[in-house]
């Protein structure tokens, strides 16, 4: 093992001067390749990982060039986080330890060889190389636009020159939502989640270039794109080999944990308690009081990770339309017996902003979570409910 990491060290030493020892520093067996990882089993893992490889088997050197790493004990972890500050690194490690921790996750590993000339092997190590110095290994991560898929494509492009993707690798393109689902099951909590946060942006249908964000699109730009040395266009990747192959197990599933079934049942006990209160012509204000509150306080969430981050994928976010922030203003007024005429009026509001929602959702401007449509029909009916008691109150 220290055999291995010293052979690994001496690699890198030695492309530190490869700009001006170019034949001494980059062994000619050297191979670059680019490396897609399999989705995992939690939800930060669900959508892959990509690396590059540079091995050589003449100094016994095999070196992962890793964009996808951060450090825990980052001041202000969470926070940073949160606000869309952290910055991620450029990571340079063994292999075969890479191999392992993914094998022991049962993630499958496939390895496209790139069909690159010395000089262009030479460049491309040289820019990695660059990359991972102290100084220039740390970035702001986007989980859209700037990620250890999309690192790999701008890579490429940047380092070398002559690089082509077809616009037509893709049978047909999908929005940005539409391929995070791909990923994460709609009725399940990371998918809400997820829905809830971000916004009408990623209702946007995504470029060829831009569904690179996900490591399986890395993979398959690559297996079709090609590389003009100015006597044609020839293949990017020589050859694809699987390294490792996932062990296909089913997800299990309960209905009756997911957010469909608990939002079902919740707005159920909220019509319940509507058609209750309708029965003894009376109006639950605690009720009232609840659902001004919540929905307010997820409106101010909404909000903070509109404007109050740098977040690009929360932007637009129209899930304020049944989440609205001034609830929380109004808390005190729904909750009074003789509530003022107003507080009718501001009701009605808030099934219009609900009727918006809706001609959002049917009209592809944004999608909203699965698992709230019980909630939502609770909302509207319970909003209905208020409006004609307030309207009827003797």
């Amino acid at each position: 093992m220290k055999h291995t990491f010293l052979l690994s060290f001496l690699f890198l030493f030695l492309l530190k001067f490869s700009a001006t020892a170019q034949s001494v520093s980059v062994p000619e067996d050297t191979q670059i390749s680019i490396l897609t990882i399999g989705p995992g089993k939690y939800l930060y893992d669900k959508f892959g990982h990509s690396a590059f490889r540079i091995k050589s088997e003449n100094i016994g050197s095999d070196i992962i060039y890793n964009f996808g790493t951060y450090d825990f004990d980052t001041p202000n972890f969470y926070t940073k986080f949160a606000q869309g500050k952290l910055l991620y690194a450029l990571s340079t490690g063994n292999f075969e330890n890479f191999k392992r921790s993914y094998v022991a996750q049962n993630r499958s590993i496939k390895e496209q060889t790139l069909d690159l000339n010395y000089s262009e092997i030479i460049a491309l190590a040289n820019y990695l190389n660059n990359n991972a110095k102290p100084e220039n290994r740390l970035y702001k991560y986007d989980f859209f636009f700037d990620n250890c898929a999309t690192r790999i494509r701008d890579v490429m492009v940047n380092a070398l020159e002559g690089i082509h993707y077809p616009e037509n690798y893709l049978e047909e393109t999908k929005t940005f939502r539409e391929l995070i689902r791909q990923n994460v099951q709609a009725n399940s909590w990371g998918s809400l989640g997820m829905d809830v946060a971000i916004g009408a942006v990623t209702d946007i249908e995504a470029t060829p270039w831009q569904h690179q964000y996900l490591p399986e699109y890395v993979y398959e730009a690559h297996a079709k794109a090609t590389i003009d040395r100015g006597n044609g266009k020839q293949p990017l990747v020589r050859d694809t080999q699987t390294l490792f192959e996932a062990t296909q197990k089913a997800t299990p599933t309960n209905f009756f944990t997911s957010p469909l079934f608990v939002f079902g049942l919740l707005g159920f006990l909220i019509v319940l308690v509507t058609f209750r209160d309708y029965k003894k012509n009376k109006r639950s204000r605690f009720l009232d009081a609840t659902i001004f509150l919540i929905t307010g306080v997820i409106g101010v969430f909404i909000l903070l990770l509109w404007f109050a981050t740098d977040h690009s994928a929360t932007a637009n976010n129209y899930n304020v339309l049944w989440a609205v922030p001034i609830s929380l203003l109004v808390i005190y007024a729904i909750s009074k017996k003789q509530p003022k005429k107003w507080v009718m009026r501001y009701v009605m509001f808030l099934l219009v902003l609900m009727a918006l929602m809706t001609l959002h959702w049917i009209t592809g401007v944004q999608s909203f979570a699965i698992g709230f449509v019980p909630l939502f029909i609770a909302l509207a009916i319970r909003y209905l409910y208020v409006v004609w008691f307030l309207k009827n109150r003797k």
